[in-house]
């Protein structure tokens, strides 16, 4: 296998070519041990979640474990991230650890560390690689820095074969995106969110129906308690208008949506003369109509993206794929309203199971893994590597997609909650 690194023009001392020689030879062991030896340790902490996973080259988890903060987060109300960055110090020594005894594993049998660098909170960035720049500089490896919403991106190929080029489209609390992966370094993006990302939304919206409160959501995610309410609700009790119906591109917005909701709730509490932080009576019918909404939307635009990426041959004829992953992937009914776009344009929907739609070390370790076999994106000195709170993701060509114009024709969302 071939690696190469990019050329660098600059002046160092004995001591620093000495270090660099053998950062260059640590990666160069690293792209050219056999395939059944080499390891990857990927480690997340972009937001709420310490995740650390060992897998191997073929995809298969070693090991693997988690901390989750959602419970002290739920009784906040949101994150905060100061705590989520005492959260993440606390316990991610015990993680990795603990993702390294299962498998089994000693560290100085990795072949690399993979560590989420971008983008995320930057509290939260911080404290996974300052961990993983420790351990790599203790046990001598090389180090993958990894872009959160590409692993993601990436996940499904772990368990499906989903050649390139494929359409995929992000959803999670922190982002909402559509893009065309073109390689595992290469993306065109196409739409984006303006304000607000969709599980974001969803969240503030359970907090404004007080959701927590009710019996059957104590211990569930605003986004789960939406999803469990709504099956209850009826959809059509309530309209809220679809954001941007007049903006002919892929972008999303959210927030002007979530202030209909507000409205329509403040309205039916004075209706039935109760106070906020109690539950309106129609609670599971604006959960229905709210997840309507948004799923809506999310289809609108992906169905957009599907005829553009057709119109300029962005995607193979055989088969074509639409990849969704995120947080908010997991709420089936969104699922099952993307279904039926991809039904109706001939596209093969792929989801990772549930458990890796969520932020988790699987995804960040088998990023580094595609890294790792095609020798990109291994870094031979990291004295200049930083955290990036906010990051682009791919080449920019949602201008192209707003000048095409395209207009979607109206599909049937009927489906059952």
């Amino acid at each position: 296998m071939l690696f190469i690194i990019k050329r660098l023009t600059f002046v160092v001392s004995g001591s620093c070519q000495s270090m660099l020689r053998r950062n260059v030879l640590l990666c160069k062991r690293a792209c050219t041990r056999p395939l059944d030896s080499r390891l990857v340790l990927g480690i997340e902490t972009s937001c709420d979640d310490t995740g650390a996973a060992v897998m191997d080259e073929t995809g298969r988890i070693l090991g693997e474990s988690s901390h989750t903060q959602k419970d002290v987060h739920l009784k906040t109300g949101g994150i905060i991230p100061v705590v989520a960055q005492r959260l993440h110090k606390e316990n991610i020594a015990r993680v990795v650890q603990e993702a390294l005894d299962k498998s089994g594993i000693a560290p100085r049998d990795l072949s690399a560390v993979a560590t989420t660098v971008k983008p995320g909170l930057a509290l939260s960035l911080g404290i996974g690689l300052q961990y993983s720049l420790n351990f790599i500089q203790e046990h001598k490896m090389p180090f993958i820095p990894i872009h959160h919403m590409e692993a993601h991106a990436l996940t499904v190929r772990m368990i499906q074969s989903v050649p390139f080029p494929f359409l995929v489209l992000l959803i999670s609390g922190g982002h909402c995106l559509l893009a065309v992966a073109r390689d595992i370094d290469d993306f065109l993006l196409l739409g984006q969110a303006l304000d607000e990302a969709p599980g974001d939304t969803l969240d503030k919206v359970a907090r404004r129906l007080s959701l927590v409160k009710h019996p059957k959501c104590s211990t569930l995610s605003g986004g789960q308690a939406i999803e469990l309410m709504a099956q209850e609700g009826n959809r059509l009790k309530f309209h809220f208008k679809s954001p941007m119906g007049q903006h002919y591109d892929c972008n999303f917005s959210f927030a002007g949506f979530r202030n209909q909701v507000t409205q329509v709730i403040s309205k039916k509490e004075e209706d039935e003369g109760i106070q906020p932080g109690e539950i309106l009576s129609c609670v599971s019918d604006i959960a229905a109509a709210a997840q309507y909404t948004v799923a809506s939307h999310i289809a609108k635009r992906t169905h957009r993206a599907i005829l553009f990426c057709k119109a300029k041959g962005l995607l193979p004829q055989n088969s074509p794929s639409l990849v969704v992953s995120g947080g908010v992937a997991c709420n089936q009914y969104i699922r099952k309203t993307l279904q039926i776009v991809t039904d109706a344009t001939g596209l093969d929907l792929h989801c990772p199971p549930a458990k890796l739609c969520t932020d988790n070390g699987v995804m960040i370790a088998w990023n580094g893994v595609e890294k790792l076999r095609k020798g990109k994106g291994i870094v031979a000195h990291t004295a200049n590597i930083r955290y990036e709170p906010k990051a682009p993701f791919g080449t920019d060509i949602t201008g192209q997609v707003k000048e095409a114009e395209i207009k979607v024709p109206p599909l049937k969302l009927k489906i059952s909650q």
